[in-house]
C-alpha cells in the first residue's frame, strides 16, 4: 500500500483524450517501483487503485489493439 502522503506528493499525468469538457479519463502516477497508481481526474481526491505495472502495461496495450 502506498502512503496517502506519497500519492498527494505525486506527479500525476492524465490521459491524451482528457479536455475540460467532463471527459471520462484517468491519470496515472510515475515513480513508484513495480506499481502504477491510477485515479480518476473528475475526483483527484477520490480513491487511487494500483496496479502492478506489468498488468496496467498489459491492459493499455490491449486497448491499443
Amino acid at each position: 500500500m502506498i502512503p496517502d502522503d506519497e500519492l498527494n506528493a505525486a506527479s500525476w499525468r492524465t490521459s491524451s483524450y482528457t479536455n475540460g469538457e467532463g471527459g471520462a479519463c484517468v491519470a496515472v502516477a510515475d515513480g513508484f517501483a513495480g506499481v502504477l497508481p491510477v485515479r480518476d481526474t473528475k475526483c483527484p481526491e477520490g480513491p487511487t487503485l494500483v496496479f502492478p505495472a506489468d498488468s496496467w502495461n498489459a491492459f493499455v496495450r490491449g486497448l491499443a489493439r
